[in-house]
């Protein structure tokens, strides 16, 4: 009998390989102990790593790879393929096994984060289906699967994530909960007693169990059933035994997360009946069957492309977009409509960046995203752009909820799947709560967009539970992630712009809660020096300065008002606005020198944040006002002057650096 077929979105069917039972035997064994033996070896070998995760899946991965997966080897980045994340990365040489060629979608790591890379890959799926497929015409049809572990489970970020994706319905995402029932420190009975079958019913999943998770017909059936429902996403419970096979290791937390021994290796692959004890031996029989699948991937490959070409003909204007968004292509003028200011209209950075945003999001229909429950108070709002919920799943306001943790993961799953550029938005505090996918987005180098306001003591009443003062600092030094600063709502706009057009890493976008003049840029040098990172917004007459202010932000108000009093007290200085210190660091040395003249040591940076980063600018001579200490509950400018951040501080500063 064959295996019920696999429902699309469209209700179309595509018939599953033969089952099981037509199957040999021996060769599904072999072909398992393959990818357990090469596991052993490779952590063995490089005497570090964890192997026995990837030991007790093997069956999971042989069945999901053979019988259900959609993936072409020979070309990873088909368009048309499943995906598959493994959430649980320390088993990384189960997947490394099973590709044995390039494929790996996401980089996972700290728990819980891959989990919610597939369900922003499945919302960008259900995303994009909603909008370019036609009748007669499924085009975006895919499935994500993701395989967590007891870890990834017990990690908060989980329940954000998937609690989020049963209330979307996301019917195409398929989870395997890996229950080993192991963990570094011990067994889970120490930590772990929740009912995760009804923890993830609660959430609106369908779930299925497998009690073995060695019985292939078991996890064949349990995956076609998850298949079959598509009004939600389901997760497969599988009861695994961690290094499966090891006759002293088996079952233990040894085999968490350290090589078995080189006699427990042998012993392991003696026990499995394994004809060779040579490391990373591969028999030949075991390889041909495993690489059936590019036979297999490359007709499936064949025929969505000839169901694409037909689309293309029938939809050519749809076909353009779609293949334009996928490759990450601005279209023409896309930054031609984008508002100016006034220096008449002083207001918050973040009440310009939502300005500047509607204008984007009218020529960037790829831009999509929301807010951690802020969007009122960040600006992060799609008008007329609808709001994601089940069904509707082609809107463009995505509300995360009181969730920043699980919406950087799930941002980052939507960068990783493509066709959509995701802007997340919160208080620059809570940023705090959403550092390891950060992280995760700067060692990808993934473009996604944060929006983070009330960037400082200037929020004001609010105190300083929420007011940042070390987060500016920890953002920035961050490898491969861009901080912009902008002074107001001229640089705003070149933020935005810069942001759009930075394809290379995450950005940040950090904005003021409180209101701040838009610089006279007739005066003033214009605004697009945002793109330098730093440039000289006034100069000393001459351009031969005895002093440096330098600043970002709000902070650039009052080195401006410094500059205009020690101008008038006959003192050569010179303002830098310094939005980027990342763009900055990257120009040559001669535009640096240019901006910051070795020869003038005299340098003072201000800025409503700890200092740290600013050292570097400053160099030995120089000085940085900033805050070591935590903010107060008060209006902003009462804050400002407790602090010190005043124009008359800065000037008094100035003057000491020149004595």
């Amino acid at each position: 009998m064959n295996p019920p077929p696999r429902a699309t979105r469209a209700g179309a069917t595509e018939p599953l390989p033969a089952s099981p039972q037509a199957r040999d035997a021996s060769l599904d064994q072999l072909c398992i102990n393959t990818i357990r033996t090469l596991a052993m070896d490779a952590v063995q070998q490089a005497d570090a790593g964890h192997p026995g995760t990837a030991m007790a899946l093997a069956p999971l991965a042989y069945v999901l790879w053979q019988r259900h997966l959609r993936y072409n080897p020979a070309n990873p980045d088909w368009v048309g393929r499943d995906r598959f994340v493994l959430s649980a990365g320390h088993a990384c040489m189960l997947l490394y096994a099973v590709l044995y060629t390039p494929g790996v979608e996401a980089t996972t790591g700290p728990l819980g984060q891959g989990v919610g890379n597939a369900v922003g890959m499945a919302l960008a799926e259900a995303h994009l289906a909603s909008l370019f497929n036609r009748p007669g015409h499924t085009i975006v049809d895919h499935w994500t699967y993701f395989v967590a572990s007891d870890g990834d489970l017990m990690e908060g970020v989980s329940h954000e994530e998937c609690s989020l994706a049963g209330h979307l319905k996301l019917g195409k995402l398929i989870g395997i909960y890996d229950d080993n029932r192991i963990t570094i420190d011990g067994k889970t009975d120490l930590t772990f007693s929740d009912d995760t079958a009804r923890r993830f019913e609660s959430y609106g999943w369908h779930v299925e169990r497998v009690a073995d998770g060695n019985d292939l017909e078991a996890l064949d059936a349990a995956l076609a059933a998850a298949r079959r429902v598509t009004d939600r996403p389901s997760l497969v419970i599988v009861r695994t035994h961690i290094a499966y096979g090891s006759p002293h290791k088996q079952d233990t937390p040894e085999a968490h997360g350290a090589p078995l021994g080189a006699e427990e290796v042998k012993l392991t692959k003696q026990r499995l009946g394994w004809p060779s004890l040579e490391p990373f031996h591969v028999p030949d029989e075991s390889l041909a069957h495993w690489r059936r699948a590019r036979d297999r991937g490359a007709r499936g490959e064949t025929e969505w492309q000839q169901r694409y070409d037909a689309y293309r003909t029938a939809h050519p204007e749809l076909a353009g977009e779609l293949e334009r968004r996928l490759a990450g292509r601005l279209p023409e003028a896309w930054d031609a409509d984008l508002p100016a200011f006034a220096p008449t209209d002083a207001q918050a950075t973040r009440a310009a960046a939502g300005k500047v945003l509607s204008a984007l999001a009218a020529k960037l229909p790829e831009v999509i995203g929301g807010s951690a429950d802020l969007a009122t108070s960040t600006n992060v709002v799609f008008k007329n752009g609808g709001d994601v919920a089940a069904g509707s799943w082609s809107a463009r306001n995505i509300h995360f909820g009181v969730r920043e943790h699980g919406m950087g993961a799930i941002m980052n799953g939507l960068a990783l799947h493509g066709g959509v550029r995701p802007v997340g938005s919160t208080f620059l505090i809570f940023s705090d709560y959403m550092r390891p996918p950060i992280r995760l987005a700067a060692l990808s180098r993934l473009p996604v967009i944060y929006v983070f306001t009330h960037d400082s003591i200037g929020l004001g009443e609010d105190g300083p539970t929420h007011q940042p003062i070390e987060q500016l600092a920890g953002l920035r030094a961050i490898p491969n992630f861009v901080v912009i600063r902008p002074a107001d709502a001229t640089e705003v706009v070149e933020a935005w712009r810069a942001a759009i057009r930075h394809a290379g890493g995450p950005v940040a976008l950090v904005l003021t809660r409180q209101k701040v003049p838009v610089i006279d840029r007739a005066r003033y040098a214009p605004a697009n020096g945002l793109r330098l990172g730093a440039y000289v917004l006034a100069d000393a007459p001459g351009g031969t300065p005895a002093v440096i202010l330098m600043a970002s932000g709000s902070e650039v108000e009052l080195v401006l008002g410094a500059h205009q009093q020690l101008a008038a007290a006959g003192i050569a200085a010179r303002v830098v606005s310094m939005p980027c210190m990342e763009f900055f660091a990257s120009q040559p040395r001669e535009y640096r020198e240019a901006v910051l003249p070795p020869s003038v040591p005299a340098r003072l940076a201000v800025e409503a944040a700890a200092p740290q980063p600013w050292y570097r600018w400053v160099g030995d001579h120089g000085a940085v006002l900033g805050l070591e200490r935590f903010g107060a509950s008060a209006p902003y400018q009462r804050i400002y002057r407790e602090v010190g951040l005043t124009v008359e501080n800065v000037v008094k500063r100035a003057r000491e650096l020149l004595e």
